[in-house]
């Protein structure tokens, strides 16, 4: 491995509401649709790190539903930014939200955020595990690696 290269710990959350939509987050680095996803940051658990992930790009408080598996295929785990390429090893979580969205919230990372039907999902999402709707969608008690 180069010094251009590293493999950093992140995480994910699939957010569902009520009707059984879910939330997706259009970034602003990136300009695509995607789960709400991020970095752990030192000193965090996998789980403080979700939690604070939604709480930046959301402006809401959630808990943890489950477990949902990790995700660590160089083929969809794999950035490059200029120089440098990341794999990322991410952690992947249900969460629910503790309440509302804030109306037409934004900030340095969420462009929009939007509940989305899932026959409706956009075409052009940003890099991500093919398997991640329907992982998120399998209630049976099993952890995916992937």
């Amino acid at each position: 491995m180069n010094s251009h290269q590293q493999i950093l710990p992140a995480v994910a959350a699939a957010i569902f509401n009520s009707k059984g939509e879910i939330l997706l987050q259009k970034r602003k680095d990136v300009n695509k649709w995607c789960i709400i996803s991020g970095h752990v940051e030192f000193g965090e658990t996998v789980e403080d790190a979700i939690l604070r992930e939604i709480k930046e790009e959301t402006d809401s408080d959630a808990n943890i539903v489950r477990f949902i598996g990790v995700y660590s295929s160089p083929k969809s785990q794999t950035y490059t930014y200029g120089s440098r390429t990341v794999q990322y090893i991410t952690s992947y979580f249900e969460a629910k939200l503790h309440g509302t969205i804030p109306l037409n919230f934004s900030n340095d990372e969420t462009q929009e955020l939007k509940f989305f039907n899932l026959n409706n999902i956009p075409a052009d999402m940003a890099l991500i595990n093919p398997n991640w709707l329907s992982d998120a969608l399998d209630k049976k008690e099993q952890v995916f690696i992937r």
